[in-house]
């Protein structure tokens, strides 16, 4: 884990999106608590659990180097003294791929310790294409 002092779960969610975007493993990793109990859900992927697993993930992911354009949009926070919730809309642009995707939602988990806040849980999912088939068609959550 770094040493870096994050002093809000907004400024670990920068850093993470920031690492993300540039494919910084050893960034990336800085976010995350030192807990073996940390889950990492990418799009469409198993949970992935433990911080062993979820660097070799994030490795994975960056092994082409950065390619990812993100942007955070419609944030929603819940938030208490030694745990928060973000959960936003990831807009993600890859290079040299022009095409607009609909928008990933994730859940961001940050929890505050001796050493700050940090990063427990990263789940994003993709949200479904909502202008393909029937527009008039009920929406099922379950």
């Amino acid at each position: 884990m770094s040493d870096t002092a994050f002093t809000s779960p907004q400024e670990v969610e920068v850093a993470f999106y920031a690492a993300l975007a540039r494919a910084d493993l050893d960034a990336m990793m800085a976010v995350w608590c030192d807990d073996e109990e940390v889950v990492c859900v990418h799009p469409g992927a198993p949970r992935v659990v433990g911080l062993a697993a979820v660097r070799n993930t994030w490795q994975q992911l960056f092994s082409d180097g950065p390619r990812l354009k993100i942007e955070v949009t419609q944030q929603v926070v819940s938030a208490g003294t030694v745990m928060a919730m973000h959960n936003v809309l990831q807009h993600v642009q890859i290079d040299g791929d022009d095409e607009l995707h609909p928008p990933i939602v994730a859940t961001n988990i940050f929890i505050r310790g001796a050493k700050g806040w940090r990063l427990l849980a990263h789940h994003a999912s993709p949200t479904p294409d909502l202008h393909a088939g029937d527009p008039d068609a009920p929406m099922l959550v379950h």
